[in-house]
């Protein structure tokens, strides 16, 4: 355990002082709650009793009568404690010892109380009696406030991440996120039921990694001595349930893949796919647009959602563009008909890293991600894409060259991805052989496995089929103005815990200033720290030999960044 502070001795001298007056502080008997905060407020009368159980998020000591502030999942109400009420007899010990001395900020209590307004009018609970229900060790990050000023605000994002029980005790506005991600699921839940179409579920470990192209994480079974594979995506699991006759199925499926980690990716993220018989893309575009727009009205009550600097609307239909169309038109470059080597080529003119591992498919993503993708703002789709991109879709029925797929992009990102599914046995064995030569060649993206099985599945018949694919977590983004997937999971991944390293104020100053920026030139950092030659000199080396910050040469001077 690390070395306690000193508000935490305190609270656990209170935890002992507490017992020795025969307080149980973890009691294990039911509280019997009758009404939530919102429910006081809404239902209010004078006079009338209530049992409500939450957090104590503030308290102001005022000699025999107190005020507290009463948090529980619906909101802060206030409370007021009355020795006297409290206390009916000559024995004030439950008020001048208990709550004055040993119940602290962020420890649960239960009230029996009733409904007053105060003088100045605000719906306030008189305690009758409480009880303690859970003594909190450790204080909570709340801010402090001055003058209007607020300080010590819980805002680092590691500390939130990391702390996420405390982040969403102390900022009110991180739980309405995840409301509206709940929101989400549910609205597009009913959507799908709605149209008669079936929830399933499908195996999270799989013997062959499929459906997407991915680096996954192994595992082994002991029992049948065998490796399996963590789900990068449910797809054919869902499309040999359309193989055994169901005409719609969908599945919102926790995939992991074992890659790096950014603003919009987590190696553990939420999907939500769909294969309905009998459709097309075509009809898939249709659906998805219906889709979204009842999601985002069931999410904001509006068609509308402000995404940092853009005001996106997923108030169908949507704009549609083919990928040969969207590359001409931001590069002048017409890829339709070239051979692997013109397209190669073309990307090397236009600055495009490539090597000899990528094939025409990849060259052609490379293309649109650097070229195109960013310019969609509105949610677009991005239909037609090259055969070599969609080892699992149909070809296109007019162009053999192409596919029948589609991707949604919103605000520079893709969202949805869609088919025309593949149900050619033959032709998808080939399309997978053709992967496996592409993966011995070095291309990292393509699969480096068969599934006979799912072949079999096919061979047995597979009718007309369109499937989908949302990133659910990368969606919540977008209609919550979240620019990272982190603010919209409860625990993201996160790099291991640094121990906690004793600084000095200096430090931790300068620290400060670095993180607001990330790199700073080494002079500027200097002359924003304001401490003299040689306290500067002891700093920059503390922070440096503590690898909290590196000093790097560049051909533009001396830079310090955090590491």
């Amino acid at each position: 355990m690390s070395q306690l502070s000193e508000q935490e001795l305190v609270r656990r001298e209170k935890l002992t002082k507490l017992r020795a007056l025969g307080i149980n502080p973890y009691p294990a008997d039911l509280y019997p709650v009758n009404h939530t905060s919102k429910q006081v407020k809404d239902q209010f009368e004078n006079g009338k009793q209530v049992v409500i159980a939450g957090r104590l998020m503030m308290i102001k000591v005022q000699g025999k009568a107190s005020f507290a502030q009463l948090q529980d999942a619906e909101g802060k109400i206030q409370v007021y404690f009355n020795r006297d009420e409290i206390c009916l007899g000559e024995d004030k010990e439950k008020y001048n010892e208990v709550f004055k001395k040993l119940i602290d900020f962020g420890d649960f209590i239960g009230i029996e109380g009733e409904l007053f307004t105060t003088q100045v009018g605000e719906k306030t609970v008189k305690v009758k009696d409480f009880t303690l229900l859970s003594k909190a060790l450790k204080p909570l990050p709340l801010p402090k406030e001055k003058d209007g000023v607020v300080y010590d605000a819980f805002t680092d994002p590691e500390q939130r991440y990391r702390q996420r029980y405390a982040d969403l005790v102390v900022n009110s506005h991180v739980k309405d996120v995840f409301v509206k991600r709940t929101k989400l699921f549910n609205a597009m839940r009913q959507f799908f039921n709605d149209f008669g179409y079936f929830e399933v579920e499908t195996p999270v470990l799989q013997p062959i990694p499929g459906g997407a192209a991915a680096r996954p994480f192994i595992t082994h079974h002991n029992a049948l001595d065998i490796p399996l594979y963590m789900r990068i995506a449910n797809e054919l699991y869902l499309k040999r349930l359309i193989v055994g006759g169901f005409d719609g199925v969908y599945e919102f499926s926790k995939n992991f893949r074992n890659e790096g980690m950014d603003r919009t990716h987590n190696p553990e993220f939420t999907a939500v796919e769909i294969y309905v018989a009998y459709k097309d893309y075509n009809w898939m575009m249709d659906f998805c647009e219906r889709l979204l727009e009842h999601c985002a009205i069931a999410v904001n009550g509006t068609t509308k959602a402000t995404f940092g600097d853009h005001e996106i609307d997923f108030k169908a239909p949507y704009a549609r563009v083919t990928m040969a169309d969207s590359i001409k038109h931001f590069t002048g470059f017409d890829i339709t008909g070239k051979t692997e080597d013109e397209i190669k080529q073309a990307a090397k003119d236009l600055g495009i890293e490539v090597d000899d591992t990528m094939g025409k498919g990849k060259l052609i993503d490379e293309i649109f991600g650097e070229k195109c993708e960013g310019n969609y703002i509105q949610p677009t789709y991005i239909t037609d894409y090259p055969k070599e991109m969609s080892p699992l879709c149909k070809e296109h029925r007019e162009n053999p060259e192409l596919t029948e797929r589609f991707e949604l992009m919103v605000c520079g990102k893709e969202i949805a991805n869609a088919y025309s599914e593949l149900n050619d046995p033959i032709d998808q064995r080939e399309r997978f052989e053709h992967q496996l030569k592409l993966a011995a060649k070095g291309d990292d993206e393509a699969t480096e496995f068969i599934d006979h099985d799912f072949l079999r599945a096919l061979e047995y018949g597979m009718p007309p089929t369109s499937g989908m694919g949302i990133g659910m977590d990368r969606l919540i983004m977008f209609l919550t103005n979240n620019q990272s997937i982190q603010e919209v999971l409860f625990f993201p991944q996160m790099r291991p815990e640094k121990k906690a390293i004793a600084i000095s104020d200096e430090a931790k100053a300068v620290l400060e200033v670095l993180k607001k920026a990330e790199k700073l030139g080494l002079n500027d950092l200097k002359a924003q720290s304001g401490l003299s030659n040689k306290k500067w000199d002891k700093t920059i080396k503390e922070l440096t030999k503590n690898s909290l910050a590196k000093v790097e040469k560049t051909d533009d001077g001396l830079f310090v960044e955090t590491t």
